[in-house]
C-alpha cells in the first residue's frame, strides 16, 4: 500500500522520541511534525536524518483505513495502548 496523498496522519498522531530535524527532542502525540510540508509530505523522506521510527511505520489498510480521520483515530489508539504506564 502507498501513502495516501495529503494525509500526514502518521506524522501527527504518534509520539516520536528520537530527534527530528527541527525537533531535537522528538514530538509528542498529536503534534504535527515540522517536517511535513503544506501537502502533508515528509521533507526528510528517504534521507538519513529521518528517524528510524518513521521509516519503520509502513502504510497498511489496517492502519490507514479509508481516510485520514480513520488513520488519526487508529494511530491515537495505538499510541494510548503502547504508552508507558
Amino acid at each position: 500500500m502507498n501513502c495516501r496523498d495529503h494525509c500526514g496522519a502518521c506524522c501527527t498522531a504518534p509520539s516520536i522520541t528520537s530527534p527530528i530535524p527541527g525537533m531535537p527532542n522528538g514530538k509528542p502525540a498529536g503534534v504535527r511534525c515540522v517536517q511535513l510540508d503544506d501537502d502533508n509530505r515528509c521533507r526528510v523522506f528517504g534521507k538519513p536524518e529521518r528517524p528510524a521510527f518513521c521509516g519503520g511505520l509502513q502504510p497498511s489498510l489496517e492502519m490507514c483505513g479509508p481516510d485520514r480521520e480513520y488513520a488519526m483515530v487508529w494511530l491515537a489508539e495505538l499510541e494510548r495502548a503502547t504508552a508507558p504506564a
